[in-house]
């Protein structure tokens, strides 16, 4: 008899650090899904989606680095059994709030926890696979990330049936995160173990600020700024309540028709980034960043700035967005950091670049949009915030054609 084949501890690894990141993300942006209903449950305004939005944001900005710097110095995986598994509880104590002020409160310290997931689990994929495979293995965990989304877009619109239902849903999905946390405890294997990551690069700040001279990482600071589909995310189903008349369930059905097309656009993003790298190693990635941010300045618009007369062509528009939407981050920029950053501090540097910088501009631009929107309407402001920046960010990547090949070749070197 032929023995069993033991399933590849990699395989494994991914799917469990997918599924605790997305319950992260989902239970940090349940609130945008479900604001109209705890706008009536607790008598808030627009302005206090953008005050919760921004409390996520500031978090990823402020304490996920910190998180990401602790993840340089122990084990990732018990982090994010604590962050994950454990901080999932203050999700669950979100659903018992009676206030606006106590929602803002518990929502607040569980964002503390649930922005850890980012920079921890995109350090252990970077460590489990090569250069040649990352672009499908991120593009794999952003697309199962999708996955659960879509999945619970059905049980959100049920929610929506009850004036409490998205007390429901902080139970429900911070239940869910802590039983994730302790799968990855218990199952997730860390390919590198923390003695040799910093027996030749320790994690000392001299030692990170010596990446400065890194032209690469400099110059994503100010693209990764630029990137603000979570600002557009964020504000999506209230924009279609508000603006194009749908109901909250209909609002959610086109959030998830945007996910749909996310999950095949992170599968392709990743095929298409290892591809144009076996092509063109020096270059390939930024071609392809370039085209992808053309791509969602035309869709985005099209999405927002048109009142589709049928349903049905709204959730059209939506879908062609996600379908555009993840190629950039799977296929390029997440494969590019980790190409050019030292394996000893990568945690640090996805902390740095995309929580503390990407999420402090999300979080400003998200405070931006729920108070400009009331002066100057959601449509010109999401044209302002969600599309106009992605035509600024495609001319700014020409700066890589000559900074990424030269980083390469020096962190190979």
């Amino acid at each position: 008899m032929h023995k069993l084949k033991r399933p590849d501890h990699r395989k494994v690894s991914l799917i469990l650090l997918a599924l605790g990141n997305s319950l992260d993300n989902a239970e940090g942006g349940l609130v945008n899904a479900l604001f109209p209903m705890i706008r009536t449950a607790l008598g808030l305004g627009l302005e206090s989606l953008g005050l919760l939005t921004s409390i996520g944001r500031f978090s990823r900005m402020l304490i996920a680095p910190l998180w990401a710097l602790a993840g340089d110095h122990f084990s990732r995986k018990t982090l994010l059994f604590v962050a994950t598994g454990l901080w999932s509880l203050w999700t669950v104590a979100s659903g018992f709030a009676a206030t606006g002020e106590q929602l803002i409160w518990l929502y607040g310290i569980g964002a503390l926890g649930t922005v850890a997931a980012e920079p921890l689990v995109n350090s252990l994929i970077a460590d489990l696979y090569s250069d040649q495979e990352r672009g499908r293995a991120f593009g794999t965990l952003r697309s199962l990330g999708a996955l659960v989304l879509v999945a619970s877009t059905p049980l959100i619109g049920l929610l929506t049936g009850s004036p409490e239902g998205w007390r429901w849903g902080m139970w429900l999905m911070g239940g869910l995160g802590s039983v994730s946390g302790v799968l990855i405890l218990l199952f997730v294997k860390e390919p590198v173990q923390l003695a040799q990551r910093q027996e030749s690069f320790p994690v000392q700040w001299s030692n990170l600020m010596a990446l400065r001279g890194n032209k690469t990482l400099l110059w994503l600071i100010p693209s990764v700024a630029l990137s603000t589909s979570l600002v557009l995310v964020s504000f999506l189903v209230t924009y279609l309540v508000d603006v194009r008349g749908l109901t909250n369930s209909e609002g959610t059905w086109a959030l998830a028709a945007t996910a749909v097309g996310f999950v095949f656009s992170s599968l392709a993003g990743g095929w298409l980034g290892d591809r144009f790298e076996r092509t063109w190693p020096q270059r390939g990635r930024v071609w392809l960043m370039q085209l992808f941010l053309l791509a969602y300045a035309v869709t985005s618009a099209l999405a927002l700035q048109i009142a589709w007369p049928e349903l049905w062509m709204t959730y059209v528009a939506f879908g062609v967005l996600g379908l555009v939407s993840a190629i950039g981050y799977s296929g390029c920029v997440l494969p590019m950091i980790s190409k050019v950053s030292p394996p000893e501090v990568r945690t640090s540097v996805f902390g740095f670049l995309l929580s503390f910088v990407q999420g402090g501009a999300t979080a400003g631009l998200s405070l931006l949009v729920g108070y400009w929107s009331s002066s100057a309407g959601l449509p010109t402001v999401m044209f302002w915030v969600g599309t106009f920046p992605y035509l600024v960010n495609s001319l700014l990547w020409f700066v890589f054609w000559k900074a990424y090949p030269r980083d390469s070749s020096s962190m190979r070197a």
